[in-house]
């Protein structure tokens, strides 16, 4: 079976997803785009992509990607601890110029204003990339942020460890395909939810209640609501909404006709179990 993952190699997203699938072919994608055209074009069965980072919230590409791409469906989510490190060339002792993606850099601020304030920190496509950068270029006076994996994939020395500014660092990945089936793990499961992506039918006072209503009545526990333009003008949003516990087949069921009687549209994006990995 095939699997694209945001890559390149050794970006954390190819460590969760070596986890998920320790057994099947594995494709590293440029970028979260072609990940969904990848599972869209069957050219693989499943892709595994960032969906939020608990410093730095949500990724909003996926968002948008998951409203965007009809017949695309959530497997399964897992949680991975992020842990960064800062690593240089063996050759090296000296740094000028710290690479790393925008996110790491912002996850290490502290750390990088208190030991390297005066040094340049240029952003990158991923961490992986800047830790290639790094090892592609010995005669300079590079560093890089990346994961511990990076450092042995590309021969690089470690410097400091565990640079995150807040230790409880870690992000969600979600498995889709076009199946819409559960995908069970051996991983300790942390729970179950429901994912749902509600468009309103126009902007009107207490439009927004009337959707909450809906699953507040029925006790149905909302862990995540967040909104998303459309990208049609001001004012005018999706929702992305979490459902945790089981999936009601009566209770549940009668809330999405409830919700399309309102006039929403409502897409089902899944419901699936979550799962914590190991880094």
């Amino acid at each position: 079976m095939k699997i694209a993952f945001l890559g390149p190699q050794a970006s954390f997203t190819q460590l969760a997803t070596s986890q998920i699938f320790p057994n099947e072919e594995l494709l590293p994608q440029s970028n979260i785009l072609d990940c969904f055209k990848a599972v869209q074009d069957d050219w693989v069965e499943k892709a595994v992509v960032p969906l939020e980072n608990s410093i730095e919230g949500t990724v909003s590409m996926t968002l948008d990607y998951l409203y965007d791409f009809d017949g695309i469906f959530v497997e399964t989510e897992v949680v991975m601890p992020i842990s960064h490190q800062l690593m240089i060339h063996p050759d090296n002792t000296e740094i000028e110029k710290i690479y790393s993606h925008p996110q790491a850099l912002a996850q290490c601020y502290h750390f990088l204003d208190k030991e390297y304030k005066d040094v340049i920190k240029q952003e990158f496509g991923s961490t992986a990339a800047a830790a290639k950068r790094v090892a592609e270029n010995p005669e300079k006076k590079y560093a890089a942020i990346a994961n511990s994996y990076a450092a042995k994939l590309y021969g690089l020395k470690i410097i400091h460890q565990n640079i995150q500014d807040i230790e409880q660092n870690h992000t969600k990945f979600i498995v889709i395909s076009k199946k819409g089936e559960r995908l069970n793990l051996s991983q300790n499961k942390i729970t179950e939810k429901t994912s749902l992506i509600i468009t309103l039918p126009e902007d009107h006072a207490g439009g927004l209640h009337q959707v909450l209503s809906v699953f507040a009545w029925r006790k149905m526990n909302l862990t995540k609501i967040e909104s998303r333009t459309l990208k049609t003008g001001l004012g005018n949003y999706f929702f992305f909404i979490n459902v945790a516990n089981e999936w009601h087949p009566v209770l549940s069921n009668n809330a999405l006709e409830e919700l399309k009687s309102l006039g929403t549209e409502v897409k089902f994006l899944g419901h699936y179990n979550e799962y914590l990995l190991e880094i």
